[in-house]
């Protein structure tokens, strides 16, 4: 494992423990030779899943972009990154349990949107203006309103 700042190959293990959804384990690292820390995380690698994008290419699954995606959502609000992370476990788990090697891009989405609605309306509305490509402000305003039609429900 290289240090992130210095590049170093060289650092030592100073806990190690498992994810709160014990699918991964969380390793804190010092760096011999600047004595920065860093954290890493090991999980099982299970099966590839191809991600199908809008215009038919095809691409390996990323939690990376996914996450990214999340953040970006996110920026400036109340929302803590284990809450972010969380949501990219729930997506990848949904994504894994359908047994499926390859899934549309616009699937993922959805599911991420799903997610992000439990934890953060704004959050929502901006994946969602993103995600669909929002053209103009009425098509906020449309989503505006479900969201209020869903929390008077």
């Amino acid at each position: 494992m290289k240090c992130p700042f210095c590049q170093n190959t060289d650092n030592k293990v100073l806990d190690s423990r498992l994810t709160p959804d014990s699918d991964s384990i969380r390793r804190r690292r010092e760096c011999t030779k600047c004595t920065k820390r860093f954290t890493t995380y090991e999980r099982a690698e299970l099966f590839d899943i191809s991600v199908v994008k809008r215009d038919g290419r095809r691409e390996a699954f990323s939690r990376e972009k996914i996450l990214k995606g999340i953040i970006r959502a996110c920026e400036k609000r109340p929302v803590k990154r284990e809450d972010m992370e969380r949501i990219v476990v729930t997506v990848e788990a949904v994504l894994r349990q359908s047994d499926k090697e390859e899934i549309s891009s616009r699937k993922i989405g959805e599911y991420v949107m799903q997610e992000l609605s439990k934890l953060d309306d704004v959050a929502y509305v901006r994946f969602a203006s993103v995600y669909k490509k929002f053209k103009d402000a009425n098509q906020f305003v449309d989503v505006i309103k479900s969201l209020k039609t869903e929390v008077e429900q």
